[in-house]
């Protein structure tokens, strides 16, 4: 008994103490692929398709610039005025293209390697209203909360990098919300940020100021650490004329880009799972043929992320069964095209952090991670399909993504992780149990995960504990993160001058400066 309880003692001491990032059980950019829920011959199948799209429907509503670049890449502008991309000048789109792609964070410590089957989560979403437990209700969503919610997401090991989560409603020009978006999330964090923009000329304007937090131009081209998130496409197959200056400007301006086709099947894409995910493809290759005529090799990620409708209301389900399968199927053409790759799985059509959250958020994060999707975007935080993100979510979800990290991981197989010696040493000692063993100890962290949330408690201990609730630890997690952690990677010099050149909407307190 004296031997179980040093043992429990060791391993409690040992759990307590701060992880070094080599034993830590999962690491950003976890190998998948493990799920490949297309046979080969589907995968021929929906390629082609892909292609037949491309060469024979094209695109409508093409704007003068991408016309001519595109067709000068080889692309056939049609009488009927739909731009017509032949499957030769798909093809060598593709082999121009950035394959082995890093997105840079402010601090490189979270550069995110896009290569291969590469795992990582990130934020995402447009919700208009913030998900608020606390208070048991919903409101409209403000700079603030953009801020406060890249500040949370700073402090969560397994969300590698933050995209907007809402929509700063307290700001109504739209330039100035554009412009403060993406300072509120560079401010917050210094992971990786991705944003929106609703003209070029904003994209203009927040180039200028990035340009000053990095240090100057040829340093923000060196390590860009934004990136934009562009809807160039309105399914089915037709471009956003804005959006496509938006995009062009990005390019131009040395800023990464997720090509983004956000279909929802059923309405904007077909029904048929297969046909939707060719759609979102063919859509998201049309968007990097126009990008690599401006620019060969400009970094971009394909977004391809059909979302599902309940076809019974015709309602947005982002937490269905279905919706993890689609994104699991784009990924696996996303490992067979080799390119960097991004979908969106995670977001739930429960209002609150509950059961339902939990599982759906589970189910489809862990059926895209397993499948390798490079980036996972609206992985954390986003309720009522999109409408609502809850900061205290994004803490519980911070504890889901680590579990589906660590199943990703899968299992090493090798002469030490087959513990032969342990075996018979424990066997034949007479001790019957490996709860006290040197290499329980050594790997207690590096092979498992454990829940910063998660109650695993007996009934008793928990009893004994008050009956904590997981939600209301999450909220004094919240409360305790938002009173003391303030980002400072941005000196005090540089806010200064951007607070000297640009319509910053939060005041330097607000941010924890004097």
């Amino acid at each position: 008994m004296a031997r179980q309880s040093g043992g429990r003692k060791a391993r409690r001491a040992l759990r307590s103490a701060p992880l070094a990032d080599a034993l830590k059980p999962v690491h950003p950019g976890e190998a998948g692929g493990q799920f490949r829920p297309l046979k080969a011959a589907d995968v021929e199948a929906i390629n082609a398709n892909v292609f037949r799209i491309l060469e024979q429907v094209g695109f409508g509503d093409a704007t003068p610039h991408c016309i001519e670049t595109c067709t000068s890449a080889g692309a056939v502008l049609g009488d009927d005025g739909r731009l017509r991309m032949p499957r030769a000048v798909v093809e060598n789109t593709m082999k121009l293209a950035r394959h082995n792609l890093v997105l840079h964070g402010q601090d490189p410590a979270h550069d995110l390697d896009l290569s291969g089957s590469k795992v990582h989560f990130a934020t995402a979403g447009a919700a208009v209203m913030v998900a608020d437990p606390e208070n048991n209700l919903y409101r409209e969503s403000t700079a603030q909360d953009l801020y406060d919610m890249a500040r949370i997401t700073d402090t969560c090991d397994h969300i590698h990098m933050f995209q907007r989560t809402c929509v700063l409603r307290d700001i109504t020009d739209n330039y100035e919300m554009d412009l403060n978006t993406t300072y509120c999330a560079v401010m917050g964090t210094s992971k990786h940020v991705g944003s929106s923009w609703t003209e070029a000329v904003h994209v203009e304007k927040t180039l200028e100021m990035l340009y000053l937090i990095a240090g100057g131009e040829a340093a923000w081209r060196a390590r860009p650490f934004v990136s934009q998130s562009n809807c160039f496409v309105v399914p089915p197959m037709k471009f956003a004329q804005e959006s496509l200056e938006c995009l062009r400007v990005a390019v131009e301006g040395g800023m990464p880009v997720l090509l983004l086709s956000a279909g929802q099947a059923g309405a904007t894409t077909p029904a048929c799972l297969a046909a939707a995910v060719s759609q979102a493809w063919a859509e998201c290759l049309g968007g990097l043929v126009y990008v690599n005529a401006i620019e060969p090799g400009a970094p971009a990620i394909l977004g391809a992320w059909p979302f599902v409708s309940d076809l019974r209301t015709g309602a947005m389900s982002g937490g269905s069964p279905e919706q993890g399968l689609l994104s699991a199927a784009c990924a696996q053409m996303g490992n067979v095209y080799d390119l960097p790759f991004g979908t969106a799985c995670g977001m739930t059509d429960s209002k609150f952090p509950d059961f339902q959250a939990g599982a759906e958020r589970a189910a489809t994060t862990l059926a895209a991670a397993l499948s390798g999707a490079n980036i996972v975007y609206e992985s954390a935080g986003m309720y009522a399909s999109l409408l609502g993100a809850c900061p205290e979510s994004l803490l519980l979800d911070n504890d889901v993504l680590g579990a589906a990290l660590r199943v990703t991981r899968g299992i090493e197989v090798n002469a030490e992780t087959l513990s032969f010696d342990e075996i018979e040493q424990v066997c034949t000692s007479g001790e019957g149990h490996y709860l006290g063993s040197d290499k329980t100890l050594k790997v207690m962290q590096s092979e498992y995960i454990y829940p910063d949330f998660g109650d695993r408690s007996s009934p008793n201990v928990w009893e004994e504990s008050g009956k904590p609730i997981m939600l209301q630890k999450a909220i004094e997690k919240k409360r305790s993160i938002l009173a003391g952690h303030f980002p400072n990677h941005v000196s005090d010099s540089t806010d200064y001058e951007v607070r000297a050149k640009f319509p910053i909407f939060l005041s330097r307190e607000a941010i924890g400066r004097n």
